[in-house]
């Protein structure tokens, strides 16, 4: 049985909380704030139930705890977008067993990451879906900047044709073709159903 230290887990506690301080790199071609990695970290996990309910894939604990593990060793590694990337070494094996070692959380979400990362499983292969369409979602979101356009064009020759999952497939279209103001403009708001709307009827 390995070893368990409660002040390890007070200290993960903290350096999890460090993961909404750092900025994904990729940020510094859009100028405008993107997400940092807890943003980032959240919406995969919010995709990746979507995609395990389409799938039919029913162990969602381990499809949360993937999402919840896939880029904690950003916190000792930083982030490497591609161009960075060219340059450096990410020892990320050696990051993650640093971060979560003698925590209780140690065995369970080491293997959890591992198994992420040989893409074998469908929930590995439903997580890496979901990080690829957290990226369409916000190259959308900065579409205001003409930049975004120069990522679409190489990330539906090299990122699509890698997507895992046919439900993936299809939510890449759709976000090619969503407007990502749709989700207020289209619900419930001062211009359908408020105030906005009664003084129109005046």
């Amino acid at each position: 049985m390995k070893k368990e230290n409660d002040n390890r887990d007070v200290e993960f506690f903290y350096e999890m909380g460090q993961l909404r301080l750092l900025n994904r790199m990729w940020r510094r071609f859009f100028l405008l704030s993107s997400a940092n990695v807890a943003e980032h970290t959240l919406r995969v996990l919010w995709i990746a139930l979507a995609l395990a309910k389409k799938e039919g894939v029913k162990d969602e604990e381990k499809i949360m705890k993937m999402a919840l593990v896939h880029d904690i060793t950003e916190s000792r590694t930083g982030d490497t977008d591609y161009i960075s990337r060219q340059y450096v070494e990410q020892k990320e094996e050696m990051a993650i067993e640093d971060i979560l070692r003698e925590t209780i959380l140690e065995e369970d979400f080491l293997s959890v990451w591992k198994e992420y990362g040989k893409r074998e499983s469908i929930e590995s292969k439903i997580v890496k879906d979901a990080d690829n369409l957290d990226v369409n979602l916000e190259l959308k979101e900065n579409g205001i900047q003409t930049v975004a356009d120069k990522f679409n064009g190489p990330r539906e020759m090299l990122v699509k044709p890698k997507l895992y999952t046919k439900s993936a497939k299809k939510y890449w279209e759709l976000i090619g073709k969503s407007d990502m103001h749709d989700w207020h403009v289209n619900g419930r708001n001062r211009f359908n159903e408020g105030d906005w709307k009664k003084k129109q009827k005046k």
